[in-house]
């Protein structure tokens, strides 16, 4: 058969696959990136059937995924809501950072992948999932609750850290000196401050540039220029992601409404690819050997991001029930922690054992997540419920 025949045939098959699997995650109602993980690994290296022939469009497709997704997230936030959230929420943040990316370093260091990989893991436990997040909060119809800006400042942090982070790590895998290290962080702080400043002052004529009344020329417009930005950032070592979520942010207004609901459904077509390609990179015979570590960091990180939320709302005067919502919101993690393995799997820097722990993570988180996050209410007043009965018949 002729190659551009097999290659759409694998294609069709994919993508009609991955709306099967959105559907079944659509009805059961986790985040579908546990099941597009899963259907990665079992067409991928080691797996069932496995696919040759689109690795160069499916490649492309991943990276274009990447940065639809930090484009969107950039979209969500304004530069006066970024300030303002950062005001509000830095010591939760520096406390999000302790007591997550710790977990997550130790567990580099402990399995002989060196400070490189340590600052990888730290990254992959660290920083939580904002499109599950969302999704679920909307779902449980919490959006208007007291505790949700606290969640959503705690995010904005996060959404910050990762923007100087992957600079950080996109320097030390590609193996440059302190000197050049320190270059990228300081054109990352750069390019931050200019942003924001530009978002803050002269955002509309950001907006004018790519806006348009007709809709085809705004989509090529917006999908251009964040490739553009998304590439010139990647050729200063600065991330191509966080490229594109600093576009995001300087787009306001109308403008960043309109380009968050024409590129929605492109970001979902290519964010799957880009997780399923995860899964393609991942030999499923490699999860059993770090399973138990994946479960055990589970474990300990949702119980880290339970006490950051908690603390978070506490400092709001938020009862606590809502710090409970607040702490079991945060738990989820999905995309960002597969965007940093990628990156450091692809380096060749580290063990490719550290692609199989960031799946398995990500598989029981994701599903951890939402599940936490619906459950808490019950258990906590279960809880407060025995605790009441017990002081009565005491």
């Amino acid at each position: 058969m002729h190659t551009t025949a097999i290659a759409l045939i694998q294609l069709g098959a994919v993508f009609f696959g991955l709306g099967l699997l959105g559907r079944v995650a659509w009805k059961i109602g986790i985040s579908p990136i546990p099941l597009y993980l899963i259907g990665g690994l079992a067409f991928g290296h080691g797996g069932l059937v496995p696919l040759d022939g689109i690795e160069e469009f499916t490649h492309i497709a991943s990276e274009i995924g990447v940065v639809l997704l930090l484009l969107l997230l950039g979209l969500e936030y304004s530069a006066s809501e970024l300030v303002t959230g950062l005001k509000r929420s830095w010591m939760a943040g520096l406390l999000d950072i302790v007591l997550n990316a710790t977990p997550g370093a130790v567990a580099g260091l402990l399995l002989g992948w060196g400070p490189v990989g340590a600052l990888a893991m730290a990254g992959v436990t660290y920083i939580s999932s904002s499109g599950i997040i969302a999704k679920v909060l909307g779902d449980l119809g919490r959006l208007g609750n007291r505790e949700t800006p606290v969640v959503l400042s705690v995010l904005v942090f996060e959404d910050l850290a990762m923007a100087l982070y992957l600079p950080i790590l996109t320097a030390v895998l590609a193996g440059v000196s302190f000197l050049g290290g320190l270059s990228a962080v300081g054109i990352s702080l750069a390019a931050i401050t200019v942003v924001l400043v530009i978002a803050l002052k002269y955002g509309r004529y950001v907006s004018a540039i790519v806006d348009s009344p007709d809709a085809e020329v705004f989509l090529l417009k917006v999908l251009g220029s964040a490739l553009l930005v998304a590439g010139i950032a990647s050729q200063l070592q600065v991330s191509a992601a966080v490229g594109a979520f600093l576009l995001g942010i300087a787009i306001s207004g109308s403008t960043a409404e309109n380009a968050t609901r024409m590129l929605e459904p492109l970001r979902d077509l290519f964010a799957a690819m880009f997780f399923v390609v995860f899964g393609l990179n991942t030999n499923p015979s490699s999860i059993p050997p770090v399973l138990g570590v994946a479960v055990a960091l589970a474990v300990v990180t949702t119980l880290t991001k339970v006490a950051t939320g908690w603390w978070a709302a506490k400092r709001q005067g938020i009862a606590k029930m809502g710090r409970a919502r607040a702490g079991a919101a945060l738990v989820a993690r999905g995309e960002f922690s597969i965007v940093i393995a990628g990156l450091t799997v692809a380096s060749g820097a580290v063990d490719e054992k550290l692609a199989a722990l960031a799946t398995a993570y990500v598989l029981l988180m994701a599903v951890f997540g939402p599940v936490t996050a619906r459950i808490v209410e019950p258990v906590v007043g279960f809880v407060r419920k025995r605790r009441g009965l017990r002081t009565a018949t005491a």
